[in-house]
């Protein structure tokens, strides 16, 4: 066994953040409103190529026009999925090449998230983030689209996979967003985030761990949070914490310590409440075992 003694004497940790925007993530001294809790038991068409000749247009005249000569609804259909998954394909490769210049191509100077980015603040973001974390692929999928008067609006769903660096401390990330974004010619001019679960991971035996956290609650609302671990843990103890905070573009950057405690149990098991203003929290599990340390983050929306 590795000295569980170090954890104990040094058991204050630096949490990397969980952030995220369209094509990217980036990854709390804890005061919440934490209760203790008992555990609980989805004919062949023209490609655009063949509508379009020549000449430069915005892909939503792209689009109109690839659906004019197919006699298409603008909703949903495989080959202008394609055509916007091309897209996708075209942002995923330039940040996996963690090329700045290329994927702020693809964003407006005007561009705005719910999180709080504008233009300039992603783009640091996204320098910060490749910097921590430099070995990572980006995944993203064309869930749905429609055309709102000159704007196309797309559901996307992004993953983004790192293996371990000594700039990350080793840690490995997976991350999965949901998101909506409004797109003007050929760029994001917004992105809303609609769901969100990070998993960062160190160490030669990780915790392996099951959330239990809902998607949506009321203002006000009290709610339940477990993050169970699946492995027996025999003569181990686990030491750990649960965090909230307000979904803010000022957590992206800064890692915030954190101090941990011995677990009780195999798990962590929380009441946590809702504030009485809506908006989006990150609710975070840190889990930490002799040999492996993992970090679960997840997004909760607050509503009235």
């Amino acid at each position: 066994m590795t000295n569980i003694t170090a954890l104990l004497l040094k058991h204050q940790q630096k949490f990397p953040h969980s952030i995220w925007f369209f094509i990217s993530l980036i990854l709390l001294n804890v005061t919440s409103n934490w209760q203790p809790a008992q555990a609980r038991t989805i004919q062949p068409l023209q490609p655009v190529s063949t509508v379009v000749q020549g000449g430069e247009m915005s892909l939503k005249d792209r689009l109109r026009q690839w659906q004019t000569a197919n006699s298409l609804s603008p909703i949903i259909s495989s080959g202008t999925a394609s055509e916007l998954s091309n897209l996708l394909a075209q942002m995923d490769a330039a940040a996996t090449r963690a090329n700045i210049k290329e994927v702020m191509q693809f964003y407006s100077p005007n561009f705005s998230n719910t999180d709080g980015l504008n233009y300039q603040s992603l783009e640091k973001s996204l320098i910060v983030f490749w910097k921590r974390y430099p070995n990572l692929r980006y995944t993203t999928k064309l869930q749905s689209w429609q055309v709102e008067g000159n704007t196309i609006v797309a559901e996307t769903v992004t993953n983004i996979v790192g293996s371990p660096s000594t700039n990350s401390s080793n840690f490995a990330l997976n991350t999965t967003i949901t998101s909506r974004q409004r797109i003007q010619g050929t760029k994001i001019v917004e992105q809303k985030i609609l769901s969100e679960r990070s998993l960062l991971t160190s160490g030669e035996q990780p915790p392996q761990i099951d959330i239990n956290l809902p998607d949506q609650v009321k203002v006000g609302q009290k709610y339940y949070f477990d993050a169970i671990v699946q492995e027996p843990l025999g003569d181990e103890f686990l030491l750990g914490t649960a965090i909230e905070e307000p979904v803010h573009v000022s957590k992206y950057l800064n890692p915030t310590s954190v101090d941990l405690e011995r677990l009780k149990s195999g798990g962590l098991f929380k009441i946590g409440q809702a504030p009485v203003i809506p908006g989006h929290r990150w609710v975070s599990a840190v889990i930490v075992r002799s040999n492996g340390t993992t970090i679960v983050t997840q997004r909760l929306q607050v509503v009235r």
